[in-house]
């Protein structure tokens, strides 16, 4: 069940991620919960490595450091591509 509620949390923090970078037309589900799982990794690590605590459950507030690592993730491939 965790895999699944993982998945989940991926995916809402990957589409919410799309709506905020604008790259929502562009991707689909799928891409959404690879953006959402990498971001909660990028952003558990990133909020760790500065002293917070990172994605703790399926909860709001490891909601919102998934969304603020997927928006990172965005960014990062949307500087590349360039």
């Amino acid at each position: 069940m965790e895999l699944i509620a993982f998945l989940v949390l991926g995916g809402i923090a990957g589409w919410l991620a799309s709506l905020f970078m604008g790259t929502d037309a562009q991707q689909g589900i799928i891409l959404n919960i690879v953006v959402g799982v990498v971001g909660a990794f990028l952003g558990g690590w990133l909020f760790t490595t500065f002293g917070s605590v990172g994605v703790t459950g399926f909860n709001f507030y490891s909601l919102i450091v998934a969304v603020i690592g997927a928006v990172l993730l965005l960014w990062i491939v949307r500087l590349v591509r360039r």
